[in-house]
């Protein structure tokens, strides 16, 4: 991934330059600037996959970025945790002439001028755990009925909100378009193959096309947009090229992106591929886009605790009802972002050993449908390898969960910026108090926010009312209105100066003309009706001002307002319905505070 030189002068590869949707801009280049990067690259033999202001994202043999950047590569074995939650080795490409793991420089070659650095790319693993069958005894939950049912997304679904004309990327191992989606009428679109990828129609992991039954069952009215980042037939799970995927996701302009995948990084600092990773989320949250990502089953994931996403943890839901923290799913506090706590809310996970939980429609053969199958729970499948459906959760299905409630909020105020909407969510889910989360941390669940289960389990049904609630009361921040400044473009049309020519109309000057209608002066008599100066009287509907009495009306706030509901609905249109922001913050409180039952 090749950095083109930044319009700000600092470099994104500098140490302490961490991008954040207010300033990943000072992190782009001008065109020119990319589009001679981009043919030097062409010309020194690479291909370029991908290309935006942000950073250029290329292909080439060992061979062509040794010669092109005159350094040596080489192949490094680091423990990471894979998918099964399984600590095992994976190799890394990196250059020994930087201090930044994964950076190469360019100063002393033909690129110097044009780019401040390229980052080789990592392997991402998804966050999934094992694999079973549909029909078992073990306790397990459906899609998307037991799904919907422990979000609390059913009331939602049945006043109407169901996440229609939302847009959901998901940046995953592909999409299959399994019987079980066709049938219940869910609406995807083709899957986008991410750099480096073929086989847009199969899913030969089958993990993507299984956790997008989490979205659905949140959100089954949402637009599916899936990213394909998983070579055909890798066995390991393992995403390639995560960051040209992501940008992919970028590009289709979607209202939210989940991700079910990340690496383990306990400390910093970030490689460079993981910092231009991170500019890509920050540049996608600039765009108002919201972006979720897995916290880990005991990673300290990656970008799962990046300040701008929302953080997917744990809560495993027994028979009774009962919640605890999931003892698969990370929790912790950031050593690379300050005060950064992990998660920022759960969705529902299974517990340990393989959190086999959820049972999901996959590609019939796939590896998550074959690899385990045989056996007993909760060391085997119990079914044939090729039915497919497979039972896996771990925080791959709280991700998604999250964005369906992510994409029934954006139906009922799709102005809301992410960063509200990730306090909505926070603000409204129920609180967890026991449990303990992944032994790699062994944080216990306690009343109010933790780092075992963040702010507690998904509640989809509170969090839109309370979307509600705050888009009524956007009319009254005219900071919204301040995003048309965008139209700065619209500067342009300061060229219609030709509508001066408008002035022509000087034409209507002709009106002047009528000035004979200076005849109707004549119309004097109507002094007569000066005799109206009775009208004046209707000075008297001075009395109208008394309306000014329903200041009164604010003594009915004690009564507590919901009296006239009617009031609120029919003047919510204009602007706030009259409440005030002291009104809508007591309001949403009680919506907070409420039992379920109650509302």
């Amino acid at each position: 991934m090749a950095s083109p030189r930044s319009i700000g002068g600092i470099s994104l590869f500098e140490a302490g330059a961490q991008a954040t949707p207010e300033t990943v801009a000072n992190f782009t280049s001008e065109s020119d600037v990319v589009e001679r990067a981009i043919y030097r690259l062409e010309d020194a033999g690479f291909e370029v996959l991908r290309a935006n202001s942000l950073m250029i994202n290329i292909a080439g043999s060992k061979a062509t970025f040794e010669r092109a950047f005159k350094t040596t590569l080489e192949i490094e074995s680091r423990d990471t945790i894979k998918a099964l939650g399984k600590t095992e080795k994976a190799e890394f490409i990196d250059c020994a002439d930087t201090d930044q793991s994964g950076l190469i420089a360019t100063s002393g070659t033909r690129f110097e001028d044009v780019l401040e650095g390229v980052a080789l790319e990592e392997p991402r693993y998804l966050m999934a755990p094992s694999p079973y069958p549909p029909s078992v005894d073990y306790w397990h939950l459906d899609v998307p009925g037991d799904i919907s049912l422990g979000c609390n997304a059913d009331k939602a679904h049945r006043a109407g909100v169901t996440g229609k004309g939302v847009r959901v990327a998901m940046v995953d191992s592909g999409w299959y378009r399994h019987p079980y989606f066709e049938m219940r009428g869910y609406r995807a679109d083709q899957v986008v193959l991410g750099p480096g990828t073929a086989n847009p129609e199969a899913d030969e992991s089958g993990h993507g096309t299984g956790e997008s039954a989490n979205v659905f069952a949140v959100a089954p009215d949402c637009q599916l947009l899936p990213v394909k980042a998983m070579l055909a037939g890798q066995l390991n799970q393992v995403i390639v090229n995560a960051t040209g995927a992501f940008n992919d996701a970028v590009g289709l302009n979607p209202d939210v992106i989940t991700n079910s995948w990340g690496f383990s990084i306990p400390n910093g600092p970030l490689t460079a591929i993981e910092q231009a990773l991170a500019a890509s989320v920050a540049a996608a949250v600039a765009q108002d886009i919201v972006v979720v990502f897995a916290a880990g089953n005991g990673h300290w994931g990656f970008p799962g605790q990046h300040p701008d996403v929302i953080s997917a943890g744990g809560v495993f839901m027994d028979q009774d009802g009962s919640l605890q923290a999931s003892d698969y799913s990370s929790g912790f506090v950031s050593n690379i972002y300050q005060n950064r706590r992990v998660p920022d809310l759960s969705g529902l996970v299974g517990m340990r050993p393989g959190a086999q939980y959820i049972m999901l429609p996959v590609e019939e053969g796939d590896q998550l449908d074959n690899s385990l199958s045989g056996g007993n729970h909760p060391n085997g499948d119990e079914t044939a390898g090729n039915d497919g459906w497979a039972a896996f959760s771990g925080t791959s299905a709280a991700a998604p969960q999250i964005a369906g409630a992510v994409a029934l909020i954006k139906q009922v105020c799709p102005h809301l910026k992410p960063a509200a909407v990730k306090d909505i969510l926070m603000r409204t889910a129920r609180d967890v108090t026991a449990g303990t989360n992944h032994p790699n941390f062994g944080n216990q669940a306690v009343a109010g926010p933790d780092t075992a289960t963040g702010n507690g389990v998904l509640d989809a049904h509170k969090a839109v009312l309370v979307a509600k609630l705050r888009c009524i009361s956007l009319p009254l921040i005219p900071v919204q209105p301040l995003r048309p400044l965008l139209p700065l473009n619209p500067l342009l049309p300061i060229q219609p100066i030709q509508p001066i020519q408008p002035i022509q109309p000087i034409q209507p000057i002709q009106p002047i003309q009528p000035t004979l209608p200076l005849l109707p002066v004549q119309p004097t008599l109507p002094l007569q009706p000066i005799h109206p100066t009775l009208p004046i009287q209707p000075i008297q509907p001075v009395h109208p001002l008394l309306p000014l009495r329903p200041i009164l009306p604010l003594p009915p706030l004690d009564p507590v307002g919901p009296p006239t509901p009617d009031s609120v609905a029919t003047a919510a249109p204009g602007g706030g319905g009259g409440l005030s922001a002291e009104d809508l913050e007591e309001l949403e409180k009680i919506v907070i505070s409420s039992e379920d039952d109650l509302l």
